[in-house]
């Protein structure tokens, strides 16, 4: 498909339904991953940790409609930079941030996590929401474009690409929350930071949920 074929099927209109999350109206449709009721505690562990963070945006990779961040932002004036590779899920999340207010603090940025940071950008808090479900496994899930969740052999080949970026922009002091599937993947992505990307970024904390873990990790 060209550009020109990819920007078309990203903007063409497609019955889009709407969902409360986080007391936001939150627009999707059938192209991009149906925002889970349980990922607001990522978002409300977020507004926590930014109630003491440093000063600065707040960064989140992998972010979908954008529903995670902008509900993270709640009682916060940061500003928010949400990335994501699938142009639809790009469109839906600018409109969810007008629908929001938030146009003036929020900016969209379409394509690979790992190419649309400037070096010099950090962040006292990054979201991360990566694929985490191995390739053998998304059958299982029908109903989910397999570009949102498709993680790989192991359902962390894209949770490694956000570690390297996170340990690329993550500021001193600062934290990030990862989303996962399990303990274990968490534990497997704490030792890919110390064994194999030399990270001064730890696990410190795991919580889990019904339909899945956060981590947050800290430099």
């Amino acid at each position: 498909m060209d550009q020109t074929d990819s920007t078309s099927a990203a903007t063409a209109p497609t019955p889009t339904d709407t969902i409360e999350f986080g007391g936001l109206h939150i627009a999707f449709d059938d192209r991009v991953l149906r925002p889970r009721a349980w990922t607001i505690a990522q978002s409300e562990w977020a507004a926590e940790l930014l109630e003491d963070a440093a000063d600065g945006p707040v960064l989140e990779l992998f972010a979908g409609v954008g529903h995670i961040g902008l509900a993270g932002l709640t009682g916060s004036d940061r500003d928010l930079v949400l990335v994501d590779l699938n142009p639809v899920a790009c469109v839906l999340a600018r409109q969810n941030v007008d629908a929001a207010g938030l146009a003036a603090r929020v900016e969209v940025r379409e394509g690979r996590i790992d190419d649309v940071l400037e070096d010099t950008e950090t962040f006292p808090l990054i979201i991360a929401d990566p694929p985490w479900v191995p390739s053998a496994g998304i059958h299982e899930f029908p109903e989910d474009p397999h570009i949102a969740i498709d993680g790989g052999s192991d359902g962390l080949d894209l949770a490694r690409t956000a570690c390297q970026v996170i340990d690329r922009h993550l500021e001193p002091g600062g934290s990030a929350i990862v989303q996962l599937g399990s303990v274990e993947q968490a534990e497997t992505i704490g030792e890919h930071l110390v064994n194999v990307l030399g990270s001064d970024i730890r696990v410190v904390e795991t919580r889990q949920y019904d339909r899945g873990v956060l981590a947050r990790l800290t430099r």
